[in-house]
């Protein structure tokens, strides 16, 4: 059996679309996880015409992810954090504070979106930022980062029913460190900056943290814990990420770039980080610390 999962901002979720969805495709009863915001319902075979409905239901903000009904609910965590659990590129922002803003942001994006070679992208902007004081990296936590909304639910949740928490990135490690202690993270990986006389010297400390290394924490993670690739549920938004999401039980594209979601099964576009708890199954009652979100820095 599979199950269809509907996810939409709160109130967008018509009744008698999940029904009239539900008929078509001769599914079981649907079973509201949030009223207005999540529904499910048990399907014996995937339809022909699901991605032509998901593109349909696109245009209503609606995310829609079909999956198997065994084992949704995963007992490992493994989460990218720039643009996936914060809102910003941790890099660009330091940029932004260097006067090289643009030049960077377009480096950004183009490794992101797959058109570049991560750690040849990483070099270059690191190169850019040679000289900026180090003091600047306090400064751009304080100031410039902030949580994508549902991100301390997710992880009090799954931590709260016993799944196990990394935040693997290819950012840095003064940023991870502040982001898993913040959300609860049991533990980060990331890349380091190279700091001489208290001015980063334009290098990031080997080896670089990128997509083979995301999927070797995903590995070591999981032979650590005894659990298994299908256990993880893994999120990301770049061409990084790709390795972890195609390796992981649920891999998925979290406002992604086109060229991610394409390779993933999974692509939440409207929904916030608790879209991650309605795909596994999750009730919005069953939530801990739903209300109390950190949704800024």
């Amino acid at each position: 059996m599979f199950v269809v999962t509907l996810i939409a901002p709160p109130g967008q979720l018509d009744r008698d679309m999940v029904v009239n969805l539900r008929n078509a495709w001769g599914g079981g009863q649907p079973q509201w996880l949030a009223r207005g915001e999540a529904a499910e319902f048990p399907v014996p075979s995937i339809s022909e015409n699901h991605w032509v409905v998901w593109s349909e239901l696109q245009s209503s903000r609606i995310d829609m992810v079909l999956q198997s009904e065994a084992d949704r609910k995963k007992k490992i965590l493994l989460a990218d954090m720039d643009s996936t659990m914060i809102k910003q590129e941790c890099i660009d922002e330091l940029a932004a504070e260097a006067g090289i803003g643009q030049q960077v942001a377009e480096i950004t994006a183009r490794a992101m979106g797959g058109a570049m070679d991560f750690e040849q992208a990483l070099d270059q902007r690191v190169a850019l930022l040679k000289g900026l004081d180090a003091a600047v990296i306090d400064k751009v936590i304080a100031e410039r980062i902030t949580f994508m909304p549902g991100g301390q639910t997710l992880l009090a949740t799954m931590k709260g029913h016993g799944a196990y928490a990394a935040l693997v990135s290819g950012g840095f490690t003064a940023f991870t460190e502040h982001v898993a202690k913040t959300l609860g993270f049991d533990e980060h990986r990331a890349n380091h900056l190279a700091i001489t006389d208290g001015q980063l010297s334009g290098e990031a400390t080997r080896p670089i943290l990128g997509q083979a290394a995301k999927v070797q924490a995903l590995e070591e993670i999981t032979k650590r814990l005894g659990l298994s690739e299908t256990d993880v549920l893994a999120v990301g938004d770049g061409a990084n990420d790709l390795g972890m999401l195609a390796r992981a039980g649920a891999g998925v594209a979290l406002h992604a770039k086109k060229a991610v979601q394409a390779k993933c099964d999974i692509r939440i576009n409207h929904g916030d980080l608790t879209a991650l708890l309605y795909l596994q199954g999750y009730a919005r009652s069953e939530f801990i610390d739903g209300v109390d979100d950190i949704t800024g820095a």
